[in-house]
């Protein structure tokens, strides 16, 4: 609470100087209940710990790479990234191609002018410039997108039957998918649930049964060996 407080009033300190306001609103902004700074304590450093106040800065910086677990080879020409965990999938040594490694490394790079954070719905760029022209013609906007000059009704929830709410899966994925789960592949007729199985076991027996029919109707319906009519253009005619 106090590492929060003292960042708030460095923050503000900086924007009264840079004169992005003047004090008296720095000061009205700490009188606010929700000031919206955090600093995150949940993970505590030992004074004398220097390795993981180590790690702990460079993931706070982001970097895709340190330096001093890097060494590279002039007469090999070979570069050995040394990870610094002792166990788990990125402990460990890896050697590298230089090239190979720098092209590992550019991913991380974005291209000049490339857009790393958008904003969409309520924070994006359009949105926000409606609602400071709503704001100057005395409107607002809502979640929803609208304009309004009173207070919006708020929609009483549907107080879905036991029989409707057990369909309301199959009603999500076909808003999702535009497929139908409880329509007959056949006859499009719609299909009645009569059991919900929930053993592995069981599941797993219908399934491998389903495979195998599917299989033997593919082969039912494949056409004949090709050594049958090499046999016939062989001997003349139809095989005896």
């Amino acid at each position: 609470m106090q590492l929060s407080e003292a960042f708030r009033r460095a923050v503000l300190r900086l924007f009264v100087r840079r004169g992005f306001f003047d004090e008296d609103q720095a000061e009205g902004m700490l009188q606010w209940p929700h000031s919206g700074f955090h600093v995150h304590t949940g993970v505590g450093v030992s004074e004398d710990d220097r390795p993981f106040a180590l790690r702990l800065a460079r993931y706070c910086a982001r970097n895709p790479l340190a330096l001093d677990r890097l060494t590279y080879e002039p007469a090999t020409e070979q570069l050995t990234y040394r990870s610094d965990k002792a166990d788990g999938p990125t402990a460990g040594t890896a050697a590298l191609d230089p090239l190979e490694f720098l092209a590992r490394l550019l991913t991380h790079i974005p291209d000049p002018g490339q857009v790393m954070t958008r904003y969409y719905g309520w924070y994006a760029s359009r949105t926000r410039g409606t609602r400071a022209r709503l704001a100057s013609d005395g409107r607002r906007l809502t979640a929803d997108g609208l304009s309004v000059d009173e207070p919006v009704a708020i929609t009483e929830a549907v107080n879905w039957s036991l029989r409707a709410a057990r369909y309301r899966w199959a009603e999500l994925l076909r808003r999702i998918y535009e497929v139908d789960p409880l329509a007959c592949p056949r006859c499009a007729a719609l299909m009645r649930i009569v059991a919900v199985i929930t053993d592995p076991a069981v599941i797993t027996r219908i399934l491998v049964h389903r495979a195998r029919s599917l299989e033997r109707a593919r082969q039912s319906r494949s056409p004949p060996p090709a050594r049958c009519r090499s046999s016939a253009l062989a001997t003349g005619g139809p095989p005896r």
